[in-house]
């Protein structure tokens, strides 16, 4: 009887280590980050999700927050590309922007509480990971408060590293996958600088964890100086300013950082904002939120409430849906009890940015000559980040041109057009603002595939 009650406890104490090196292994973590169902999400999706914390400072207590939406099934999740895709400010979520109403799985009702499918998602063709950087944005924090007054690129692109490094450990199935950066606006500086980051760190690794491919950036901060040349020269032929306040932005601006402008800068800036008037410069064309002059962010990038082809006060849901405690604890999010409410943009972090360097340039050179796959696309209804400023940037880079400026095609329309340089593809999307996904989802959806297969765009 003793021995048969002493075999019971030595199955039990085996079983409890077993359970207890499981829950401690990646698989345990990834089973403790999967989401079961989100609130208000349609049936069935045919998808598995995860999101949670990574740690990436342990002495400041910084955690990055993600959320991966997989491939369907029946698309064949485990053979497809990992991408991971950033949103920019500094300081915006790419939970409530690049997830809720670009290129993410679901989009969220006017109700704030239930969501429906997007049929143009990204995940359809790639496994997209998206995560709140840097720390302070979105659900990510910093036990460390001065963190939140000290942010900046080179951190910003530290912590994003170490994320990935620690990440692909929870995810060990994706180590070695085909890997790719994507991101739009100030995410322009976050994605050639974790690229770099990450190419250099593989350098002399013969089978690296990471297997960097290359990246894509739409409507991105560049470059200072031809960013500002070609948005003055957009706002101009657009008839969005005068004459008078043309020639004065070029005098007042033609040196220094657009992170960091000089007072006779903002000061021109500043009359061509009343000279612009009540529009929304991310889209000059649609109709804002009810009336937005009141709500309009600072000239340093960060987002104003969204207007957009499809709904104009999008962001005000996603305000709504991620701040009911039912939706952060299903995305098991807001664990340490965060003191201030969700916002899809920090006002703290992108108020206080720190080091900005004034161009990208040299980074895409050096990526380019290590023969990793770049694109830039280009909304061409943004004022913001517009078209010129962004061909100005590509064309200072003197690279010889494969084929010429052509226009894509989609179902025998003008989706926009391209030219391909040795090492860069450039892409413009007719009609679309800055957050291409949420203008044209079909025509970003033609875009991501074309780079994906390494293909040009339709013609």
């Amino acid at each position: 009887m003793m021995s048969h009650y002493c075999s019971q406890l030595f199955f039990i104490l085996l079983l409890s280590i077993f359970v207890g090196l499981c829950l401690a292994s990646p698989i345990g973590d990834q089973r403790r980050d999967r989401i079961t169902e989100l609130p208000g999400q349609p049936k069935n999706v045919g998808f598995a999700q995860y999101s949670g914390y990574v740690t990436v400072n342990k002495e400041s207590g910084r955690a990055l927050f993600y959320w991966l939406t997989e491939a369907p099934a029946s698309r064949a999740p485990r053979l497809r590309p990992l991408v991971l895709w950033l949103n920019g400010g500094p300081g915006c979520s790419s939970i409530g922007y690049g997830a809720s109403e670009e290129i993410g799985p679901f989009r969220i009702r006017s109700d704030g509480k239930s969501l429906f499918m997007n049929p143009y998602a990204w995940n359809k063709l790639a496994n997209v990971l998206f995560i709140d950087s840097p720390a302070g944005v979105g659900f990510s924090y910093t036990n460390k408060s001065s963190d939140l007054y000290t942010m900046g690129d080179q951190r910003t692109a530290e912590d994003a590293y170490t994320f990935l490094v620690n990440w692909f450990e929870r995810f060990p199935q994706y180590k070695h996958r085909e890997f790719y950066i994507a991101g739009e606006s100030y995410a322009g500086h976050y994605v050639p600088q974790l690229a770099q980051l990450v190419y250099q760190r593989n350098k002399g690794i013969k089978n690296p964890v990471i297997n960097f491919k290359g990246f894509m950036v739409g409507n991105a901060v560049t470059d200072d100086y031809h960013d500002y040349v070609g948005t003055f020269e957009y706002w101009w032929t657009h008839g969005l300013i005068s004459d008078s306040t043309y020639r004065m932005l070029r005098i007042a601006c033609k040196s220094g950082s657009s992170q960091h402008p000089t007072v006779q800068c903002m000061e021109a800036l500043r009359v061509a904002v009343v000279e612009q008037g009540n529009i929304d410069p991310y889209s000059i064309y649609t109709q804002p939120c009810n009336n937005t002059a009141s709500l309009r962010r600072s000239l340093r990038g960060h987002y104003p409430w969204m207007s957009r082809a499809y709904d104009p006060c999008t962001e005000r849901y996603a305000d709504l849906y991620f701040n009911r405690p039912e939706v952060q604890k299903a995305l098991h999010a807001n664990v340490t009890g965060i003191p201030y409410s969700w916002k899809s943009c920090s006002d703290i972090v992108g108020s206080y940015w720190t080091d900005s360097p004034l161009s990208m340039l040299p980074i895409y050179q050096e990526l380019i000559n290590a023969g990793l796959k770049i694109w830039v696309y280009s909304g061409d209804t943004d004022a913001v980040v517009p078209v010129t400023a962004t061909r100005y940037s590509i064309d200072s880079l003197k690279l010889p041109t494969i084929i010429n400026w052509y226009p894509w095609n989609d179902n025998g329309k003008v989706g926009g057009w391209s030219q391909v340089y040795k090492g860069l593809t450039l892409v413009t999307i007719t009609g679309a603002g800055h957050e291409v996904p949420l203008h044209k989802p079909r025509q970003a959806f033609i875009l991501f595939r074309s780079f994906l297969e390494n293909k040009n765009m339709p013609n």
